[in-house]
């Protein structure tokens, strides 16, 4: 493969180029944009984004950190990234000047590479547009302008929202779009197998995630193995608790690598939050009620969560009143708690449109007076106070003008749809019709 080098001090330092070479020095026509995609998510996500504005008359440069970035971009103008992260910043800047970048395009802000990408971007008055599983689910994804859930912009002034709704039409309806779990679970490992194969050709690449690609894989391996007793034991705990019709509080459990924990929360990891909520609900929750924490259904089970779970109500005395869903729709046992705990995930979006009382324990773009509840997790148990169907209404249909596009990522259908709104966003144009 044919490499584009220059000195550690030229413009390029750190890039080779991809298979069809290095492009710079092109004026973009007229009214169009020169992106620069970095990292996307792992799949085709960005390849069909590339290939979208490519055919609007765009001009795209991906970079690519891995092999696992390579294999699934396949495009002109891929610029393979082999230095390290401490030259990457450097780097950076000088491929935005050589390239004349208009906008740059990544998914996920917290990652290693991302955040001095955006940091560079906010001084050098590029946009950057953010990219994340959606704020509101399912059939929403998030393409948010500098920065999203602790890093976004959006005021947390209730009053704001209810005005500014107020002036926008009301949303464009669209239809839902099918999601895989399956095909999500390949095309990760079919990132991560290119990732590991090609380690040699990227030495300066670090992973953001905690773990080695292999170790996730045998997590992963245990427990699609136990599936079906996994699936067995949560059907029987949900006829359980409905025939019981014992009330009970939900904590959906978020991934232990996800920047939302480390970045965007008080706490160090989910054990940490695991104990917190347990030890409220002990010292605080009335007797008759129950905890049902539920796993996230991506947890790779690098760690046993219903052991950590089961180890923290015997610690705090309520082992009994604790319970382990570690299979099962989220949709079904949310709709039966009579409230949710959550620290910020999206989880928590959906039991609002529902109605339902929300306390939230990180930083959330959703964490608003008179949406989620504001006096606490001790007091949470006793008092839980429901979300203004107003104000919530207000505050879906501005993030909707603001931050999310129709579609979704793990089907052909949800795909081009994204796709679609994506290019049409980058140009300045509203969410139109299906």
């Amino acid at each position: 493969m044919p490499e584009y080098r220059t000195t550690a001090t030229g413009p390029s330092a750190g890039f080779s180029s991809g298979p069809s070479g290095f492009a710079s020095g092109r004026e973009p026509a007229p009214r169009k944009r020169t992106v620069l995609l970095l990292q996307g998510l792992m799949g085709p996500l960005f390849r069909r984004l590339g290939q979208g504005l490519i055919a609007a008359g765009h001009q795209v440069h991906k970079v690519n950190f891995n092999g696992g970035d390579r294999a699934f971009w396949r495009l002109p103008n891929g610029i393979d990234y082999r230095g390290t992260l401490a030259d990457w910043p450097d780097a950076f800047a000088a491929l935005v000047d050589e390239i004349g970048a208009t906008d740059v395009v990544l998914f996920g802000d917290c990652r290693d590479h991302h955040m001095p990408a955006i940091r560079i971007c906010r001084d050098l008055g590029v946009p950057v547009h953010v990219f994340e599983e959606g704020y509101i689910r399912p059939d929403w994804v998030t393409l948010e302008l500098g920065g999203v859930n602790g890093h976004s912009s959006l005021p947390r002034d209730p009053a704001w929202y209810r005005a500014t709704a107020a002036a926008l039409p009301p949303v464009p309806p669209h239809a839902q779009v099918p999601s895989s779990f399956r095909r999500r679970a390949l095309e990760g490992l079919g990132y991560n197998v290119a990732d590991v194969l090609s380690r040699w050709y990227y030495p300066g690449w670090s992973n953001h995630r905690p773990w080695h690609p292999v170790v996730e894989g045998m997590g992963w391996f245990r427990k699609l193995r136990r599936r079906k007793e996994r699936e067995g034991s949560a059907a029987v705990l949900m006829a359980r608790l409905t025939a019981s019709r014992a009330p009970y509080f939900l904590f959906p459990l978020q991934l232990d690598s996800d920047a939302q924990i480390r970045l965007h929360s008080p706490f160090a990891g989910i054990a940490d939050a695991l104990r917190l909520v347990i030890g409220s609900f002990a010292a605080h929750a009335p007797a008759g009620t129950r905890l049902v924490v539920k796993e996230h259904p991506l947890d790779n089970g690098v760690r046993d969560w219903r052991q950590v779970t089961a180890d923290m109500a015997a610690l705090f005395g309520v082992e009994d009143r604790v319970d382990y869903l570690a299979w099962g729709d989220i949709v079904a046992v949310t709709r039966g708690a009579q409230g949710v705990v959550t620290i910020n995930s999206t989880s928590g979006t959906f039991a609002l449109a529902e109605g339902l009382p929300v306390v939230v324990l990180g930083h959330a773009v959703y964490d608003i007076a008179d949406i989620t509840y504001q006096n606490g997790i001790d007091a949470f148990w006793n008092d839980p106070v429901p979300p203004s169907p107003e104000t919530f209404a207000a505050f879906r249909r501005v993030l909707i003008e603001r931050c999310l596009i129709p579609g979704g990522f793990f089907s052909e259908e949800a795909l081009e749809k994204v796709v679609r709104h994506a290019v049409a966003r980058l140009e300045g144009h509203p969410i139109a019709p299906e």
